[in-house]
């Protein structure tokens, strides 16, 4: 991911350690010289003396000096060494400054990008993408969230998520955060404009990937689904419906919030799992499969892969391989359906 600050940093840091080399290189070099002028030592001899004499080893004199070669010595170790001791206080500013400027964690965090695969791309992180961030997180899904502002990148770098301040409408933004290699994204941004512009830029990066986004003005909709959004929210809309049956229908707006772990204090989940080729179930019915009664899950549809939703299938109903069953039980339960529907036929 590029970052001009950091690139910056990083620069100003190399063009400290050339000056460092340079002035320690001059140094050695005017050692060997005094030497073999004022001593009359040979040149392996004077640049010996140079090396040990600036870092102050001290092993001692190895050619006789003579008046001359250690009134050059006083100079030169009064030189020499504060060079060098210059030399070491200005590589550990520079050291500390590349640390605090925050180059060596965006190394990290640019290395862990790079190894990122079948993720979750999160653009924006304001209510909506906090609340999705999380949510994803809570599956256990890889995540990377996208935000201009630094201090939402900070917010979310906090609450442990993999973040990076970008512009995700820019096409080398999004190459740089895989989304070829990505599993889905989610368009938060603060505008319609930008989310629109946004998604155009992904799907022609890669066509295939899911994209979820909101809209603030329902008139979007359509520009938004036409620019490739494969799923479109429209969060006051959701609200507003969600208020009216919570008073309309109570009971109704309970189970909504039951099903969703939205603080009923029951750790239940609707998910959904899809059935392998491989798995011993294909071709079962429900009823020969004995899911509610071996693992406590209910099945409320299934998804055919033909793409037909089946609502509260029958017990004679064939499951088939690429389907998709939406059950609803523990995590546990569902854990252990997964499992299942992936094992081989013995």
């Amino acid at each position: 991911m590029p970052d001009q600050r950091t690139d910056a940093d990083w620069r100003r840091f190399k063009r400290r350690v050339a000056q460092i080399v340079a002035a320690i290189a001059t140094v050695i070099s005017i050692g060997c010289t005094g030497y073999m002028v004022f001593a009359g030592a040979p040149f392996f001899d004077s640049i010996y003396m140079a090396l040990t004499t600036i870092t102050t080893i001290g092993y001692g004199e190895i050619i006789p000096l003579g008046r001359a070669g250690r009134v050059f010595n006083i100079f030169y170790i009064v030189v020499g060494v504060g060079t060098v001791l210059v030399a070491l206080g200005v590589l550990t500013q520079a050291m500390i400054e590349l640390e605090l400027s925050g180059y060596f964690p965006k190394r990290r965090r640019r290395r862990m990008i790079e190894n990122l695969k079948s993720h979750f791309i999160v653009c924006g992180y304001g209510r909506v993408g906090r609340s999705a961030s999380e949510e994803l997180r809570k599956s256990g899904v890889p995540i990377l969230v996208i935000d201009r502002s630094e201090e939402r990148v900070d917010r979310a770098l906090q609450a442990g998520l993999l973040a990076v301040a970008a512009d995700s409408t820019r096409d080398e933004v999004l190459r740089d955060v895989g989304v070829d290699r990505a599993r889905g994204l989610i368009a938060a941004l603060s505008t319609d404009a930008d989310n629109t512009y946004l998604i155009l830029s992904a799907k022609a990066l890669n066509p295939m990937l899911p994209v979820a986004t909101r809209v603030s003005e329902e008139e979007s909709e359509r520009k938004l689904r036409r620019a490739g959004a494969d799923v479109v929210f429209a969060p006051y809309t959701i609200t507003g419906q969600r208020l009216s049956q919570s008073l309309l229908k109570p009971h109704v707006n309970e189970f909504i919030d039951f099903t969703t772990g939205n603080d009923m204090g029951l750790d239940v989940r609707i998910e959904q799992v899809q059935v392998s080729a491989r798995s011993e179930y294909v071709s079962k019915s429900l009823r020969q499969a004995q899911l509610r009664a071996d693992l406590g899950v209910i099945v409320l549809a299934i998804r055919k892969a033909t793409g037909q939703m089946v609502f509260n299938p029958p017990a004679d109903f064939e499951i088939g391989a690429g389907d998709y069953l939406i059950v609803m039980g523990q995590p546990a339960q569902l854990r252990r359906l997964e499992e299942l529907m992936e094992e081989k036929v013995a």
